[in-house]
């Protein structure tokens, strides 16, 4: 599981980096403000999050928890439903794929709070607490 998050990580930084230049350079002045903004945002959460996937991928190479699965599968659900209906608003102007961003906003939510769960599972020792 390490190696697929830090690779899906290592892709969605690629991307931003693409797609935020795509938006600087080609949509600036080209769309309105506001969904130059809207853009702007997706490009934003998807860098947080592929750095959240790295970060998940660094931490399933010594703990091999499910929540820290968890939380990387659902960041990646989150930059797909989140950043991509921005990307689809912005790009088309087409209001409804706004309806869309919530739940990928509510993704990035549970990840981090997967995330913190597995944070406190683990004890002093670096080890996992076992399921209850």
């Amino acid at each position: 599981m390490s190696r697929t998050f830090l690779l899906i990580g290592a892709i969605n930084g690629f991307l931003t980096v693409a797609i935020g230049a795509f938006g600087a350079h080609a949509l600036r002045g080209h769309i309105e403000g506001y969904y130059y903004d809207v853009f702007q945002t997706g490009v934003q959460y998807q860098g947080l999050h592929a750095l959240a996937l790295l970060i998940g991928g660094l931490l399933c190479l010594h703990h091999t928890s499910a929540w820290v699965k968890g939380a990387g599968w659902l960041f990646l659900a989150g930059i797909v439903l989140f950043s991509g209906s921005l990307y689809l608003l912005a790009l088309t102007g087409s209001r409804p794929w706004g309806i869309i961003t919530p739940i990928g906003g509510l993704c990035f939510l549970a990840g981090w709070v997967s995330f913190g769960i597995a944070a406190w599972r683990i004890t002093k020792m670096g080890q996992v607490k076992p399921d209850e």
